[in-house]
C-alpha cells in the first residue's frame, strides 16, 4: 500500500462560464469538500478561477489554472502569470498539456521555463508527458516519455521535488473514449519513478505522485488506481460532471 495520497485533478479544458463554474464546484464542495483522503484540485478556465475560488474557499479542495506563461508580467498579450494565479489562492498549474504542445507548438524548453517559474512563485506544477499514437505503435513511448519528462524537469533538485506532480497522458486516449490497459499505463509510471529516482534519487521519486491522464473515468478508475505506481488523475471530460468526478474522488479515496 502506497503512502502517497492520492490526488484527482480535474481539467475543464475550455469548458464552463464563470456561473457554470460556481455551480459545478458549490456541487463538488458539497459532496467532498471535507474529505481528507484524497486531494482534489479544480482547474476551470481563467475565466472562471476567481468565481472557482470563491466557492471552495474553507474547503479541502484546491485551486489549479490550465497554463500560465514563464514571464511575471510584460507585453504578453492574451497571458497570465503565475502571480497573477497566486493573488486568486491558486496552488496547483497544468502544465504541457499534450493540447498545449499539438496546437501552440509548445517545445520541452519553453514548458521548463514554466515550470521553473511556477515553483519560483510557490505553485505546484503538473507536468504533463505522453505519447501520440503513431509514437506508440513506433515503440517509441519510453522515449518520448523520457525526453519530454527530462526536458521539462531540467534545474529543478530533490528540495523542489516535493512540489512536482507528473500526469502521464497518452494522447492516444485523451477524449478518444479509448484508455491505456491498466497493464501499460503502469508500464509507464513505473518507468516514470525510475526516471525520477535517477533525477531526484529513490526516496524522493517514492515521494511523488504521477496520475494517469487518459480517459479515467467511474468505469475504468479502480483498476487503474489499484496499480502501484498510479497516483491519481487529471480528469477531462467526467470533471465536467459532478456525479461522475465526485464518484472518481470516492472511488480513489477507497484505494489508499
Amino acid at each position: 500500500m502506497s503512502s502517497r495520497k492520492k490526488l484527482i485533478a480535474g481539467n475543464w479544458k475550455m469548458n464552463k462560464t464563470s456561473a457554470d463554474g460556481m455551480a459545478l464546484a458549490r456541487e463538488i464542495v458539497v459532496e467532498v469538500g471535507k474529505l481528507n483522503d484524497v486531494e482534489v484540485v479544480l482547474c476551470p478556465p481563467f475565466t472562471a478561477l476567481e468565481a472557482v475560488a470563491k466557492e471552495i474557499d474553507g474547503s479541502q479542495v484546491k485551486l489549479g489554472a490550465q497554463n500560465m506563461h514563464p514571464e511575471p508580467n510584460g507585453a504578453f498579450t492574451g497571458e497570465i502569470s503565475a502571480p497573477m494565479l497566486r493573488a486568486l489562492f491558486a496552488t496547483h498549474v497544468i502544465l504541457g498539456h499534450s493540447e498545449r504542445r499539438a496546437y501552440f507548438a509548445e517545445t520541452d524548453a519553453f514548458i521548463n521555463e514554466k515550470v521553473i517559474a511556477g515553483l519560483k512563485h510557490q505553485l505546484r506544477p503538473i507536468l504533463c508527458v505522453g505519447e501520440t499514437l503513431a509514437e506508440r505503435e513506433a515503440g517509441d513511448t519510453l522515449k518520448v516519455v523520457q525526453t519530454q519528462l527530462e526536458g521539462g524537469l531540467a534545474g529543478t533538485n530533490k528540495d523542489q521535488a516535493a512540489s512536482l506532480v507528473i500526469a502521464y497522458e497518452p494522447v492516444w486516449a485523451i477524449g478518444t473514449g479509448k484508455v491505456a490497459t491498466s497493464e501499460q499505463a503502469q508500464e509507464v509510471h513505473a518507468f516514470i519513478r525510475g526516471l525520477l529516482a535517477k533525477l531526484y534519487t529513490e526516496p524522493v521519486a517514492q515521494r511523488m505522485r504521477i496520475l494517469y491522464g487518459g480517459s479515467m473515468k467511474p468505469a475504468n478508475a479502480a483498476e487503474l488506481l489499484a496499480q502501484r505506481d498510479i497516483d491519481g488523475g487529471l480528469i477531462g471530460g467526467a470533471s465536467l460532471e459532478a456525479r461522475s468526478f465526485v464518484e472518481l474522488i470516492k472511488i480513489a479515496a477507497t484505494a489508499q
